[in-house]
């Protein structure tokens, strides 16, 4: 039985609407911020391929594949995903922030 291979995921988020009846409606800006993870899978993502994530607090939350690279200098292939829905529930994107599990990377 083969083993599985670990990736890192790259996922890009929309931005988020957050609408409180105690506050104004914000917007959070995600453009220039990736949420990384690192899994195992049992073979590599191709481009176009959809995977379903885990965030605790027992979200599940679908993505696309965009693009698989080696990552000379980490040792792993980077899996750049967008998130697969038009917009991120408030709670769901509350967990992702919360989960230690998920590291949030400005983009220069």
């Amino acid at each position: 039985m083969p083993e599985n291979i670990n990736v890192e995921i790259s996922m890009r988020l929309p931005n988020v609407t957050v609408r409180s009846p105690q506050e104004a409606t914000r917007v959070i800006v995600n453009a220039d911020v990736r949420f990384t993870k690192r899994i195992e899978v049992p073979v590599l993502p191709r481009t176009g391929d959809t995977l379903e994530l885990s965030i605790r607090g027992g979200f599940r939350v679908p993505v696309t594949v965009k693009r698989v690279d080696w990552h000379d200098e980490k040792g792993i292939f980077v899996v750049a995903c967008h998130y697969g829905k038009r917009s991120v529930p408030s709670d769901v994107y509350a967990s992702l922030k919360v989960d230690p599990d998920w590291f949030a990377k400005p983009l220069l």
